[in-house]
């Protein structure tokens, strides 16, 4: 059971300290082994350090890509966009109506004005509709 916890918490850097202590062979092996493993956990830990730095820079450096990509595609998006307005805007003036067409419109509702004016005389017509502004509808 003590092996088992040794071989989990120290693993390979236990199996190189006592390497190192069999190499050696100092004076007081116990204190050159605690010594050792102080500084093989030190350095374990700056590693794991910077593997996580490195791994977040990465992680940032991907959502920079894709924010500058989402950006560039917005970009694009609105600038299609503003393409088919200004076309749309371009489009209008030509199917406007001309100022030909206007008096023609104008002969057009000359009946309907009679017809009012018909209506007007009979009695029992309504007020509400003879007092409304006639327009024509362009078509």
């Amino acid at each position: 059971m003590d092996t088992a916890y040794l071989k989990n918490c120290f693993g390979t850097g236990l199996t190189q300290a006592l390497a190192e202590v069999a190499r050696v062979r100092p004076s007081d092996p116990i204190e050159y082994l605690a010594h050792w493993l102080y500084h093989y956990r030190s350095i374990t830990v700056a590693e794991e350090k910077r593997r996580q730095e490195e791994l977040q820079l990465k992680e940032a450096r991907d959502r920079s890509a894709e924010e500058a990509k989402t950006t560039e595609m917005l970009k694009e998006e609105g600038y299609q966009i503003q393409q088919k307005c200004e076309k749309c805007h371009q489009e209008l003036p030509s199917t406007s109506f001309s100022s030909d067409k206007t008096p023609a419109l104008q002969e057009d509702t000359a009946p309907l004005e009679e017809k009012t004016m018909r209506q007007e005389s009979q009695p029992g017509a309504s007020r509400v509709i003879s007092e409304m502004p006639q327009r024509a509808i362009p078509s």
